[in-house]
């Protein structure tokens, strides 16, 4: 049995009935389950619609999301998120370049390298050459006036964790980024690359190994195999092609308003939705968020 999940903008919470019914009825699909007024419903059909990616790309233009996925084992026992431009609206590293006056030249390369243009290493390496001499101090100045929170992260890891499951951030961004906001959003650890510094400026060039691509896949199952449980009990959440990895391996991976290289490569694509859309994809109603 397969479910599939209509979601739509949290602000504008305006999913019309009448096309759940529809679609619903199109497909043979049990009762609609409202696991949100307004805002996302579920039900049940037998098999995956043959239609699916032609009703997907019409509801797009209506900003719906629209998921179809397995019934069973949707609930998973770990998030392991992405942070720049998924927990966080921004890309800090683009944040500090705007700081350190490069921030067109640095912003261009993390475009390219996020769609997979560029070696995700090789574009890190570079882009942190060109924060050399950037006062350290920068760092705390970034997140406190231009760093903010992609809605619906505190209800993600807090519902998910209420409910059992373990969270990591794991990000291709920086330690002094991922510490503070995993201790905001209540991950369980997190990991991501080192900003060198010396006599309080940064020397422009970064910790190694870096991770990238290969690293995220790695914490994984590094993470999974510690706590007992499988690649399959894991959603995973990110944008940028150094994510796909851990997308493709986790049971539920979700391009969150992604790259479109990275979206054709992902069955689950959230456009719409808020981070909020990964509790409705497992199954859990409003009522029950954690807030």
């Amino acid at each position: 049995m397969q479910v599939v999940t209509l979601i739509t903008t949290p602000t504008e919470r305006n999913l019309d009935a009448a096309l759940v019914d529809n679609l619903r009825n199109a497909w043979g699909g049990g009762d609609a389950n409202w696991l949100g007024i307004d805002e996302a419903a579920e039900f049940v059909v037998p098999t995956t619609p043959e239609n699916r990616w032609s009703v997907w790309e019409d509801l797009q233009q209506a900003c719906v999301d629209l998921v179809v996925q397995p019934l069973q084992g949707r609930r998973k026992k770990m998030l392991l998120a992405d942070m720049d431009s998924t927990m966080i609206r921004q890309e800090c590293i683009d944040e500090l370049a705007a700081e350190a006056g490069v921030g067109a030249r640095v912003a261009d390369i993390t475009v390219r390298a996020m769609n997979g243009e560029l070696d995700f290493e090789d574009a890190l390496i570079e882009r942190v050459g060109l924060l050399k001499g950037l006062p350290e101090t920068m760092i705390a100045q970034v997140l406190d006036q231009r760093i903010t929170y992609m809605p619906g992260g505190y209800e993600l890891v807090s519902t998910m964790k209420a409910n059992g499951a373990y969270a990591a951030l794991v990000s291709g961004g920086f330690t002094a980024f991922t510490t503070r906001v995993a201790a905001a959003l209540g991950f369980d650890e997190n990991r991501a690359n080192t900003l060198i510094a010396a006599d309080g400026q940064l020397t422009g060039d970064v910790g190694r190994p870096i991770l990238g691509k290969t690293a995220k896949v790695e914490a994984l199952q590094e993470i999974t195999a510690r706590i007992g449980i499988s690649a399959e009990d894991v959603m995973a959440v990110g944008d940028g092609a150094n994510d796909l990895g851990m997308l493709k391996l986790a049971g539920i991976g979700v391009a969150l308003h992604a790259k479109p290289t990275v979206q054709a490569e992902c069955e689950i694509r959230i456009n719409h939705g808020d981070l909020t859309a990964l509790l409705y994809l497992q199954g859990y109603s409003r009522d029950e968020f954690v807030s």
